[in-house]
């Protein structure tokens, strides 16, 4: 009998952070594609647009016009899925199975750059940093209010991922409950670090980091890698190698090294498939006015994209109702993701 290969053969993989598997079916590889095929996003787009809600002096879609910001510009959503002045729930139903409870909460919205043509990947290292300190007070800022459990700080780039706007920015979502996947996370890590006095993600870096299977891009400070469990195609997760728990907590240095990774990410992406590389990506730090130990900073990128630049990754059938599935190995998506150029695919000099 052929012996077992996780490069061959089907097989589960644990996710220690969220105690989840993954099914990994590496041979489906192989299977022809008759699926629908999506329609590539144009990259070209001028510096500065008129009918975009987001470009400096512009007029937004709740009425409210932009300042001519010259940097990072951050507005209360016009249209928040939180809102702090939710007043509190009744309690209407007698039973435990029909349960509602009232959710406050405060959402943002940071414009990267004024503008309206880049991409993180396409973004100066000097520029994404201006970002991410723009991140870190945000996260304290929100954090300090004695209400607030947990601030998400996330981008979703692309049509094909629900973004409506290609201006690049991002989102925060400050609640005041702690959602599902961080509470998940937070068990997982505050028990892992009771017993063994580290935290999870400084271990699994380390078992990383001798394999180097995983790995695309490593720096002084940050870790860029295919996780053991990831779900997506070409998922990422970057980790902070000294155990900070939040964004604020970050140095000048490692804040400098936190930019050079995004960047260095985002344009392989974009150099896979030669196009605007779609991905939903967010931060998971510790919970607002928590002292829950264990907390590793680190953050994830979700992207769709599984063959080519129009050929998506859908969660349907048995991942809907069983357990997430995945063909092309976390090894594989890695070395596909190593193999690309950290110049982006725009500004490479032409094969002669």
């Amino acid at each position: 009998m052929t012996p077992f290969d996780t490069a061959q053969h089907p097989h589960r993989r644990f996710n220690p952070l969220t105690r989840e598997w993954v099914l990994v079916s590496p041979h489906r590889t192989q299977r022809p594609w008759q699926g629908q095929v999506e329609k590539a996003s144009p990259d070209e787009r001028p510096t500065f647009d008129p009918a975009c809600y987001l470009c400096p002096g512009n007029e937004r879609a709740g009425g409210a016009r932009n300042p001519a910001y010259d940097s990072v510009f951050v507005f209360d959503n016009d249209f928040a899925a939180l809102l702090p002045t939710t007043p509190p729930a009744t309690p209407s139903n007698p039973t435990d199975l029909l349960r509602a409870e009232a959710e406050r909460g405060i959402c943002r919205v940071v414009c990267f750059s004024p503008r309206h043509d880049l991409t993180l990947a396409e973004m100066s290292s000097a520029s994404i940093r201006l970002v991410i300190d723009c991140w870190a007070d945000q996260f304290a800022e929100l954090s300090a209010l004695p209400w607030m459990g947990y601030v998400q700080i996330f981008e979703n780039r692309g049509a094909m991922m629900g973004c409506s706007n290609p201006h690049p920015h991002g989102q925060i979502w400050a609640s005041a409950s702690i959602p599902t996947e961080v509470a998940k996370e937070s068990a997982s890590q505050a028990a892992y670090y009771e017993e063994h006095g580290r935290t999870l993600l400084a271990d699994y870096l380390a078992i990383e980091q001798q394999s180097g299977d995983r790995l695309v891009a490593l720096n002084d400070h940050f870790a860029a890698l295919v996780p053991w469990w990831a779900i997506w195609p070409f998922e990422v997760m970057l980790i902070a190698r000294r155990p900070a728990a939040t964004l604020p907590e970050l140095t000048s240095a490692e804040r400098n090294a936190l930019a050079a990774i995004l960047q260095d990410i985002t344009t392989r992406y974009d150099n896979l498939f030669e196009t605007s590389f779609p991905y939903s990506f967010g931060f998971h730090q510790r919970p607002s006015n928590s002292a829950a130990q264990g907390w590793h900073l680190h953050a994830h990128f979700h992207p769709p994209l599984l063959r080519s630049a129009t050929i998506r990754k859908f969660l349907v059938g048995y991942e809907l109702l069983a357990m997430p599935q995945r063909d092309i190995t976390p090894e594989a998506a890695a070395a596909r993701l190593r193999e690309q150029s950290t110049v982006h695919y725009r500004h490479q000099e032409p094969a002669s």
